[in-house]
Formats: structure tokens, C-alpha cells, sequence
């Protein structure tokens, strides 16, 4: 749970910088957000979630 939270918290953080520098305009990424929360509602949901989990426990090997 606490990777997830942690996970949410970074990808909004940067979301907000690239929003605030203009590299990304509020249109693209509100598509974007819809696209995650359509993904999340579909079988494939829980394959991306466990690879997630795979790379966050490799990297937290190596440290």
C-alpha cells in the first residue's frame, strides 16, 4: 500500500511540473487520466500492477 501511495504522490508531482513548465497541456493529460482510469477498470489491470510491484522490488534490491 505504501508503494502505491508513494507511487501516486510521484506521478502527480510530476504530472504538475510538466503541467506548470508547459511540456504538457491540461487537454493531453486529462486524456491521459481518463485512459488510466478506463485501463484500471479492465483485466489487464492487475498484470500491470504485479509488474509494477516487479520493477519497485528490483530497484529496491540494488539499493
Amino acid at each position: 500500500m505504501a508503494l502505491t501511495v508513494s507511487l501516486v504522490v510521484l506521478a502527480g508531482v510530476a504530472v504538475l511540473i510538466l503541467l506548470r513548465t508547459g511540456y504538457l497541456r491540461i487537454w493531453p493529460a486529462l486524456a491521459a487520466g481518463l485512459f488510466g482510469f478506463t485501463l484500471a477498470s479492465t483485466g489487464i489491470a492487475p498484470a500491470i500492477t504485479n509488474a509494477i510491484s516487479s520493477i519497485a522490488g528490483m530497484l529496491s534490491s540494488l539499493g
